[in-house]
């Protein structure tokens, strides 16, 4: 294995990376564009421990805790769950480490996943926690291995910032043999552990005097790297924006920074006095820029680049060379939306709530496709677990009749992840909401992971499920009720039921989705012309398996029927079996 060379995914590269590192313990919730470093992480399950938490707030918990017992541990998540796990990270860069501690934060450029587009340095910077940026899956796995030296050496949590062009990208990647690194040994510490008021004023002064220390020592570090071409044009710049610069800009000098905070500032001084026009390439916020203006360095930067998305090449040639390129238009294809998969049960429980004109507090999931035509049903979505309490700050704002017909959507795996918060307050305010859990038994939207109410762990552990229901029931809610998503005159009945209540209720549709089921379809729907009336009734919930043909009748695609039967309990003429 060693100096085996292998096509890896950026993921998979910080996977091994943490795995020759010496990590004993992962945690993580699944986000795309994070999502794969834990499933690769399973791989070496019996060198170390990995989990699936229930939230990124958690995740870091666990991971702090392992840190402190004295052994090298990590979290990964996507830059909006850096925002759910904010609280101990911000507390943690007081208290540093015992064992490396590092948190992989992947930030979403262009939005291809993502509810916003923020930029985890940002978050970085006011936590005073140093941040690595990798470029390529080689640095990847290196700048992983260095993470975990760096967090031991100076006493500080880290991040590695990736983005979705990283992490889903293939590169070559030397592989090394894993480092059984000694566990550290425990030593009990009030001072440095506890973050009261007291301790943490002195640990204050720690981390500013740890930060003046990284500015001055990162100007040596291998990982910060100065490339001296033609000094007409020289750039700064980091991650992958540092491909897009040497393909367009071959010829210009680069400091390519693999440390992004702090920025190591005499190594940027001496480099921007050598060249004639110095440029800013970073996407998203003008973090370097800023601090590198703020010392009277002149520099281009954000008055010619977006703010917004991914750089290309082609961006970098238009706005520093001002070559004017001639790209050809692209092809003409059809449009192709995103849209729930045929046999869907979320697709079912949206056309119930369509038929009865109910408005759908949303939440973060596959289920927030229902927000566009033909369901429309749902008219918010905020964040993990926001929709029982949108649902609930509108009944507190509009009183109890205002959403009689509303309903807070959430997903199994986001309820577990914060929306049961969002319950105990609905029950505690005496809110009178109706919620409706869709229990489709995995987390859908980034891949069928398993969570705490599935049975399954990460490793592959068959463990206790938890019980939605009861779950429910045990914070005092009389009305719980568990229906088949497919059921649709029984769930319409519910609804109607429930939505008229003066307090609050839950409705769980539990139908696993289409696609946990492996074994071949044995069972799709069919459609007899002789009884079609050309109504357009099984048209309606927008299965991408169901057209209507040239002649007005309806066809279905029996390569994409997952014979779910919902199209065939719509149709009132029986011509659908």
């Amino acid at each position: 294995m060693q100096n085996d060379k292998v096509m890896m995914l950026g993921n998979e590269a910080i996977a091994r990376g943490a795995y020759e590192a010496g990590v004993k313990v992962s945690a993580a919730y699944p986000g795309t564009p994070s999502t794969e470093i834990s499933e690769n992480l399973v791989q070496y399950k019996d060198s170390l421990y990995c989990e699936w938490s229930p939230n990124e707030k958690v995740a870091m918990e666990v991971a702090i805790g392992a840190s402190i017992s004295g052994v090298r541990a990590m979290a990964s998540m996507k830059h909006v769950g850096v925002n759910v796990a904010a609280d101990p990270l911000y507390t943690v860069s007081y208290i540093g480490v015992t064992g490396g501690l590092v948190l992989v934060a992947a930030d979403d450029p262009g939005l291809y996943s993502s509810q916003n587009e923020q930029d985890s340095r940002m978050v970085a910077r006011a936590a005073q926690v140093p941040v690595l940026e990798p470029s390529d899956s080689q640095e990847a796995k290196d700048f992983m291995k260095f993470a975990f030296d760096l967090s031991e050496k100076y006493d500080t949590p880290v991040i590695l910032r990736t983005t979705t062009r990283l992490a889903h990208s293939q590169g070559l990647v030397t592989l090394c043999e894993r480092n059984e690194v000694t566990d550290k040994v425990y030593e009990r510490n009030v001072v440095k552990n506890v973050m009261m008021p007291g301790n943490a004023k002195i640990r204050h002064l720690a981390v500013e005097e740890r930060e003046k220390k990284l500015i001055v020592d990162s100007c040596d570090f291998d990982i910060n790297r100065v490339e001296m071409n033609d000094t007409k044009i020289g750039v700064i710049t980091s991650g992958i924006p540092y491909q897009y610069v040497k393909e367009a800009l071959p010829e210009a000098s680069v400091l390519k920074l693999g440390l992004v905070n702090p920025l190591p500032r005499k190594l940027i001084e001496d480099f921007a006095a050598k060249v004639d026009t110095l440029y800013i390439v970073e996407e998203l916020d003008p973090l370097i820029e800023t601090q590198v203006k703020s010392w009277g360095i002149k520099a281009i930067g954000k008055e010619i680049f977006t703010v917004q998305g991914e750089y290309s090449a082609n961006l970098l040639r238009k706005a520093v060379l001002k070559q004017d390129l001639e790209i050809s238009a692209p092809a003409q294809v059809p449009m192709r939306p995103p849209i729930l998969c045929p046999g869907c049960p979320h697709r079912s429980v949206y056309s119930v709530l369509n038929r009865l004109k109910i408005h759908a507090a949303g939440d973060i999931g596959c289920y927030t496709l229902g927000a566009v035509p033909p369901l429309s049903v749902i008219d918010t979505t905020v964040c993990m677990g926001a929709s029982i309490s949108t649902l609930h700050g509108m009944e507190k704002a509009k009183g109890k009749d205002y959403i009689k017909n509303w309903v807070a959507v959430i997903g199994d795996s986001t309820f577990m992840h914060t929306g049961i918060n969002s319950l105990i307050n609905m029950v505690y305010n005496q809110g009178t909401g109706t919620v409706m859990i869709l229990d489709n038994s995995t987390t859908g939207m980034t891949g069928h992971q398993d969570h705490a109410a599935t049975g399954k762990t990460l490793q592959g552990d068959l463990v206790p499920a938890i019980n939605i229901m009861e779950l429910c029931k045990s914070l005092g809610i009389r009305n719980v009720e568990e229906v088949n998503a497919f059921d649709t005159e029984k769930l319409a009945e519910v609804v109607k039921r429930e939505v008229a209540k003066d307090e609050v209720s839950v409705i769980i549709t539990k139908s696993p989705c289409v696609l946990l089921n492996k074994a071949p379809v044995t069972k799709r729907c069919v459609v007899d012309p002789a009884k079609c009336r050309k109504c357009g009734a099984c048209l309606k919930p927008g299965c991408p398996a169901i057209t209507k043909g040239e002649d007005g009748f309806t066809v279905i695609n029996d390569t994409m029927c997952n014979g779910c039967g919902l199209c065939k309990g719509l149709c009132k003429f029986d011509a659908i079996s």
